[in-house]
């Protein structure tokens, strides 16, 4: 057992509230009651030697024949809970703890410790989920983001980090949260969302997932580009799964989401600079050792900066079949962002050199979107063709066109096809994929 768990909790000692502000006085004071005389009672010397898991099991045995010796005027659901929250808050993440239990929340906001709110089948919605006070939920943030080697604090007052089941998590605080700590927690599920889910939601036809998962093995380049929380890491997850199982792959990412399923897998994660301004390991470090990795695949997490060079440099010096993310509203700003992007790294570059470098790398930008109802869908499938003149020429070969909104507040509209044929339609012949003619002329009303 770590130092780290005891520090823990010791700390909840003086920490402990729970989640819910509805509970009455008396069963918050019992609450507070049995989790002291736990925390009195228990052997830290022992604790250091028990593995957790054990430890967990101990302690519920301990709160549930706390709670059974005494007259208390709790229901059998209300023991139950409390030893669930008391337990929450000595090993796990306090207050957030039902919140991560629930596979439907998507987000978790926190807006201070008084203010959580959560998303729900693409809906915003408030909880009565609070904190005792700002240091109460800086403990949590603490437990996170140390979990992971970082850190945070007035120095260095905004962090990025991820949760156990691989969830994103940021936060920042004061003095550049004006408001008290700030948390937003980004929910990915334990089991990775497929192809045949995303048929199901509705997000992608199987029609286009055929030509991306052709695209895909034929090892062409791929973007996404979308806006945030638009299910770009989603999408980017299951075109992986079409990657074949002999390739070794390499994913750099911020902070690790990718859900690879394939046995050959290398993740490499960015590094922040510590306490010293030193160390710091940036995407663009990543990209440039991966190369001397050997990969039969480089999966950008999200291309934000300078890596963009050498992510490009890299789809156009053999290592193909390559799939990044990109922030963008529309496929067209996907390449005006890689523009820039490049430019800010190589000034010297004339901006017809940079546009060639791109058209030669990029081979598809798949666009995908949060609608106005919560759902996410792909919204467009560009092949890039090439430079005429001194622009990048691109045709649409896939969009989802909306209609309308029905009586529920649903977004309706169709998947499409533009009726044009792909010129990577040989690339993928020569891989022995041939796509039916059939696909390029489908139409499909949602």
């Amino acid at each position: 057992m770590s130092s780290r768990l005891i520090d823990r909790v010791r700390g909840a000692q003086q920490r402990y509230r729970s989640p819910t502000s509805s509970e009455s006085p008396e069963f918050e004071q019992i609450k507070r009651q049995l989790h002291n005389e736990l925390i009195e009672a228990l052997d830290f010397e022992q604790v250091s030697k028990t593995p957790r898991e054990e430890l967990a099991q101990r302690l519920r045995k301990t709160l549930t024949e706390q709670v059974e010796s005494r007259s208390l005027p709790l229901n059998r659901l209300e023991r139950e809970r409390l030893v669930d929250e008391i337990l929450d808050d000595i090993l796990g993440l306090g207050p957030l703890e039902p919140l991560l239990r629930d596979p439907e929340i998507s987000d978790i906001l926190i807006n201070g410790s008084k203010t959580v709110y959560i998303e729900k089948k693409g809906r915003l919605q408030k909880t009565n989920v609070r904190f005792q006070d700002d240091n109460h939920l800086m403990q949590i943030i603490d437990r996170i983001v140390s979990a992971v080697g970082r850190r945070i604090d007035e120095t260095t007052p905004m962090c990025d980090a991820r949760l156990a089941d691989g969830s994103r998590f940021n936060a920042i605080i004061p003095p550049l949260a004006l408001d008290g700590p700030t948390v937003s927690i980004r929910r990915f599920g334990t089991v990775p969302i497929t192809a045949d889910d995303l048929i199901a939601f509705g997000s992608v036809p199987r029609p286009i997932l055929e030509v991306i998962k052709g695209c895909v093995q034929s090892k062409l380049n791929v973007v996404i580009s979308g806006g945030t929380g638009s299910g770009k890491t989603t999408l980017l997850n299951v075109m992986s799964s079409f990657i074949p199982t002999n390739e070794r792959i390499i994913t750099i990412e911020d902070a690790a989401e990718l859900q690879l399923q394939q046995p050959h897998v290398v993740r490499l994660e960015t590094r922040p600079m510590n306490l010293e301004g030193k160390g710091q390991v940036d995407a663009r470090d990543l990209v440039k050792n991966c190369l001397r990795m050997r990969p039969d695949r480089v999966i950008l997490g999200e291309i934000r900066g300078g890596e963009a060079i050498d992510m490009l440099q890299a789809m156009n010096t053999g290592h193909e079949g390559s799939m990044a993310t990109v922030h963008a509203n529309t496929t067209r700003d996907a390449l005006s962002r890689f523009e820039t992007m490049i430019g800010m790294g190589m000034s010297n570059l004339a901006d017809k050199n940079i546009r060639e470098m791109i058209a030669r790398a990029l081979d598809i930008i798949i666009q995908v979107d949060r609608l106005a109802d919560g759902t996410r869908r792909l919204l467009a499938v560009t092949e890039i063709l090439g430079m005429e003149g001194d622009i990048v020429t691109t045709q649409d070969l896939f969009v989802f066109r909306q209609s309308g909104v029905d009586d529920d507040g649903r977004v309706r509209g169709r998947f499409m096809s533009t009726g044009v044929r792909p010129k990577f339609t040989g690339r993928l012949a020569a891989n022995g994929i041939r796509l039916s003619s059939d696909l390029f002329r489908f139409q499909m009303d949602v």
